[in-house]
């Protein structure tokens, strides 16, 4: 006979019979875990201020400050998500950090402004967060829009989206380096991946959680006698440094900035309300109005109070919610673990040297193994989504036809409007909306449909 649950749905849950999500593990498993966490995000963290700050004019050592005051922006960011506030935070185990929507416009933003370009920026994120945390109850209310046909259509393009960006990390990362897709670089990532697989495979219990950290390490490690890891950022790094407030000068706020970065925070709102789902049932509590609204709120907040610190709009890490279905480790109280470390690593630039020591390649392997499982979290909810019944299989296949072009296709939009780009090039923001438009269409204009058929199913456990 199968064991009594932990965590009954049907039952009042006791001190003694927490949620998951809400329980605390033995603080050496707290702090790999969250490591692993870290782990998995570091390289999407520092990657938008190492792109925009040569791009708007700044020197290395000022990139390198933007780069640690993003860490600790995102661990803040990732605090007020985990542990949350009044009204404020999903208390889920969501990782916060910058967002790669914003990197465009930003640079765009900055071309123009010569010295006064992060300044301007900062404006404009400010403006555009606290828009947004006033917006955050709107799209609250929008849950009972996303049925497991949207929610599973929108989780698979987050997956499928990326997973180039861990092709691109597998095969160096920088595109115009001479190594960039050699056979040692997609060799390493290849042999990272088969070592996270096998770990994964052959280990029990914690080991088998925190196998991606394991793998990175290993992985690492073998790539040190390489010549694929160089110790140069840690040997130049000081051992502490806070990321000063308004370093680069007062914020300034201009109006063609403004609107952009706020068409940039809806794009990031509505990637944040598909993660948030796309999370609620990987981890078994469903998410509904209010836990969008709370989460929300906490993403609009860290994005409004980053630049205070010299950090960018911040968003939802997808990566991680791969993490979470793969480790099945659901607790909050880990992932706010990741949040501290990623504080300390902001205020600590030679301890965040370390992590820079993991190759792109050693990260691209397993980064495979974790964005493919956020992609089969979205077949799993797909399955429970009556693609029998009405059009929902013609929903799914326009939606994620539609989201697939800026993947397949990159400069398919080439010749829309700048400002139109910023949500056209993001798969996941066009297949989205395209989802909620074809459901509204097909299962909520002029018919009536069975309740059943549009309300989310039970969470499947992902393997």
């Amino acid at each position: 006979m199968a064991s009594t649950p932990r965590f009954r749905k049907d039952a009042v849950a006791t001190p003694e019979e927490k949620h998951p999500v809400d329980e605390t593990l033995p603080p050496l498993k707290m702090f790999t875990s969250g490591l692993q966490h870290v782990a998995a995000m570091y390289a999407g963290v520092v990657a938008p201020p190492m792109i925009v700050g040569p791009a708007v004019g700044l020197s290395a050592t000022e990139t390198a400050f933007l780069m640690g005051a993003s860490l600790f922006t995102a661990g803040l960011a990732t605090l007020l998500q985990t542990l949350g506030f009044w009204k404020i935070g999903a208390k889920l185990p969501f990782v916060n950090g910058v967002s790669f929507a914003g990197v465009t416009p930003m640079i765009a933003i900055g071309k123009g402004e010569g010295d006064n370009a992060i300044p301007v920026i900062f404006g404009a994120i400010i403006v555009a967060g606290v828009v947004g945390f006033f917006a955050a109850p709107y799209f609250g209310k929008l849950v009972r829009f996303f049925p497991p046909v949207v929610t599973g259509t929108v989780i698979t393009l987050i997956g499928v989206s990326l997973l180039p960006v861990a092709f691109n990390w597998s095969q160096g990362g920088n595109k115009t380096a001479t190594d960039y897709g050699s056979m040692q670089n997609i060799g390493m990532a290849a042999v990272t991946l088969v070592i996270v697989l096998l770990m994964r495979k052959f280990l029990r219990g914690f080991l088998q959680q925190i196998a991606i950290l394991l793998g990175l390490v290993v992985g690492t490690l073998i790539a040190m006698p390489l010549g694929m890891t160089s110790f140069d950022t840690i040997k130049n790094a000081s051992v502490v440094g806070f990321p000063t407030p308004f370093h680069f000068g007062a914020p300034q706020f201009q109006v063609a900035a403004i609107i952009s970065m706020c068409i940039v925070m809806l794009v990031c709102m509505t990637e944040s309300t598909a993660d948030i789902l796309a999370l609620g049932k990987i981890v078994g509590r469903p998410a509904d109005a209010k836990t969008i609204e709370g989460g929300l709120r906490a993403d609009t907040l860290g994005s409004a109070l980053s630049p205070l610190f010299n950090g960018f709009m911040c968003s939802a890490f997808a990566q991680n919610i791969g993490l979470v279905a793969m480790t099945k480790v659901r607790s909050r109280f880990v992932v706010a673990a990741g949040g501290g470390i990623l504080i300390l690593l902001g205020l600590c630039p030679m301890a965040a040297s370390v992590i820079a020591l993991v190759p792109l390649p050693v990260l691209g392997g397993a980064g495979i193994v974790l964005f493919g499982s956020v992609a089969a979290s979205g077949i799993q909810t797909l399955a429970g989504a009556a693609m029998e019944k009405g059009e929902n299989a013609l929903i799914v296949a326009a939606s994620v036809g539609i989201g697939l072009i800026p993947i397949a296709a990159p400069g398919f939009y080439h010749a829309f409007p700048k400002d139109l780009l910023v949500v056209l090039d993001s798969g996941i923001s066009t297949g989205c909306v395209v989802a909620i438009l074809l459901n509204l269409a097909f299962n909520h204009l002029g018919t009536k449909k069975d309740p059943a058929e549009l309300t989310a199913p039970e969470p499947v456990p992902v393997h």
